[in-house]
């Protein structure tokens, strides 16, 4: 539906014409929203992978813990009355006027309370230093009860963390100066704005979380996302397989084959020209194919993991060698690709299968025996509600699957858009990282069960025949392709210290890269920007603090440190390929109708 477009003005006075527009833009959607709601009951509710009762599970276990243990109680109400004592003496010395109250610090990178009235403010200062002192207090109390297993203790803090960060003084209109500043300037405009883009979140969006992470008509697949000139190829019931045009005369002999994740699309690694790793590879003489995912409905809930790889890397190797005559490749697997492309590697390797000559890891694990926080949602019960939700409606919606991501880092990636988007009034700014972020993808569920219990409940991709693909048993251990690992030091998703555990687990020889930030931006770090940093140690055998410790750091990005790697894989130089050139006819241009949600063309 359209929308009358509202004024939009730097200045935060009051703008007449925003009352009648937000209330006419939120009376259209609150009419749609409510003929969606009652569509939505006459159809039945959606699955839902959890239920109160399962969040309940781990604090009636810690109820019962601490209903034994009355020392623990005790303590509490000492280091209570501790923590208070210091709260108020504070609170008196800063109202002579001495310094603001500081009993209690914000986590790092917390950017919650940055305003300045947070802090030379009384009142706000007051309600910031009880709201913190009063989380850790929390957070001691649930450490203190003995008996807890870790993972119930893990789970016991993130869904109070998940309560106490949406309790923060920030979220609330009377206690967060900023907001309390802006409503006052503009008379409660922001709060009309607010309320009208909720209701649009709330009518357009899918999902428990609807919000607006980035301005949706600033983007365009096939634009200014994944526009590196290239062409599909082929394609079957999984994925269309995409070669890029060259823009060097020689190329390298070997082609370069990319495994991307199926959670999220594969334009991660096409975010424009200036932060295209893919343009990037072509830049450096490199053919590269890359393997362009569909979003499965329920038609595709009985694909499984094999049927990845199998419709996926095995298939997109055999269409390489009939596009350009060439058998041997290079490739590139990211996140679960990675994975994927582990799991193909030693495929091949059981066959006896030589094609491979060098891999690429990019925050992809193999050994899963940590999970970094995505582990609070890995257990038994967890696992076998979310698979009754699947085979219901035969998949894992993405939004469900963004939601948990989320939740990881709710206050930078839920609260600050809930600020934001609804009580400031603000639009959301073009930023392509989370445009992409939220183009959320589907999980077919015979594949997803399998993954989620092979390798994060189980564990069983690095024993060797732990798991059998295609009818055969794959070993890691027999994988002696060369390879290249890339981590990120800050990423929550894949621990660089299980990525490295599971670099070991290999049998050929293996580069490993640590680079700055997190699951993302750690590796669409184009050399331009000259962020973040990379670390390298070459002594081999060390456990993960040790090579951290003995790591030489350079500065910038480490793409150039893969090129030059790659470099001696290359195979000797050949005339730039052009996929009109080859033997596969072209279907359609890149980026392709599967990104895009599109029906594929017929070939």
């Amino acid at each position: 539906m359209s929308e009358k477009p509202i004024k939009k003005s730097s200045s935060p006075e009051f703008e007449p014409d925003v009352v009648p527009q937000s209330l006419i833009r939120a009376g259209e959607h609150g009419r749609n929203l409510l003929k969606r709601s009652i569509m939505r009951r006459l159809r039945g509710g959606e699955p839902n992978a959890t239920s109160i009762k399962s969040i309940a599970k781990p604090f009636v276990k810690l109820t019962g813990k601490l209903a034994t243990q009355p020392d623990t109680v005790i303590l509490a109400q000492m280091r209570l009355i501790r923590d208070s004592s210091r709260f108020w003496s504070g609170l008196l010395y800063s109202g002579l006027g001495k310094k603001p109250l500081d009993v209690a610090q914000p986590e790092p990178g917390d950017g919650r309370f940055r305003d300045h009235a947070w802090t030379d403010a009384l009142a706000f200062n007051v309600i910031k230093q009880a709201y913190l002192l009063s989380n850790r207090w929390i957070m001691d109390t649930l450490d203190d009860v003995r008996g807890v297993d870790p993972h119930t203790r893990l789970k016991l803090r993130f869904f109070t963390g998940q309560m106490t960060d949406a309790l923060a003084p920030s979220n609330f209109i009377l206690s967060n100066p900023e907001v309390l500043r802006t409503t006052i300037q503009t008379r409660g405009a922001n709060l009309l704005r607010g309320l009208a883009n909720l209701l649009r979140d709330l009518d357009e969006g899918e999902g428990p979380l609807p919000f607006r992470m980035s301005d949706p008509d600033a983007f365009k697949v096939g634009e200014n996302l994944a526009n590196t000139p290239g062409d599909v190829i082929y394609q079957n019931e999984l994925m269309q397989l995409i070669q890029y045009r060259p823009t060097t005369e020689k190329v390298h002999r070997r082609p370069l084959l990319v495994v991307p994740p199926w959670i999220n699309k594969y334009y991660i690694l096409d975010l424009g020209e200036k932060k295209s790793f893919i343009r990037y590879w072509v830049e450096h003489g490199h053919t590269v194919f890359v393997i362009s995912w569909i979003n499965p409905g329920a038609e595709l809930a009985h694909k499984s993991f094999e049927d990845y790889m199998l419709e996926g890397p095995v298939a997109a190797m055999d269409a390489i060698e009939q596009a350009t005559g060439e058998r041997e490749l290079n490739t590139v697997g990211y996140c679960i690709g990675g994975t994927l492309l582990g799991c193909t590697l030693s495929w091949l390797a059981a066959r006896e299968d030589d094609r491979v000559k060098s891999a690429t890891f990019l925050n992809s694990m193999l050994d899963f025996s940590d999970v970094g926080d995505l582990k609070v949602f890995i257990d038994e019960d967890a696992i076998s509600k979310l698979e009754k939700a699947m085979d219901k409606q035969g998949y894992l919606d993405g939004a469900s699957m963004a939601t948990a991501f989320n939740m990881l880092r709710a206050n930078g990636l839920i609260w600050s858009f809930f600020v934001n988007n609804y009580l400031l009034g603000k639009d959301t700014a073009p930023f392509d990282l989370l445009y992409w972020n939220s183009d959320a993808t589907r999980m077919p569920a015979a594949m997803h069960s399998f993954y989620l219990r092979n390798m994060y409940l189980n564990n069983k991709l690095r024993e060797p025949g732990g798991i059998g693909l295609a009818g055969t048993p794959i070993d890691l251990g027999k994988v002696k392709v060369p390879s290249y690992f890339a981590s990120a030091i800050e990423d929550h998703i894949a621990p660089w210290t299980s990525c490295y555990r599971g670099s070991r687990c290999l049998g050929g020889p293996v580069r490993f890269v640590l680079g700055g930030s997190g699951h993302i931006a750690g590796i669409i770090n184009p050399p331009e920007r000259k962020k973040y940093g990379y670390r390298v140690n070459e002594e081999e055998g060390l456990e993960p603090d040790a090579w951290l410790q003995g790591a030489e750091e350079s500065e910038g990005s480490w793409w150039p440190d893969w090129i030059a790697w790659a470099e001696q894989f290359g195979g000797g130089e050949v005339e730039a390929r052009h996929a009109e050139n080859g033997k596969l006819p072209i279907i359609e241009p890149a980026p392709g109708a599967y990104v895009k949600d599109e029906p594929a063309p017929d070939m």
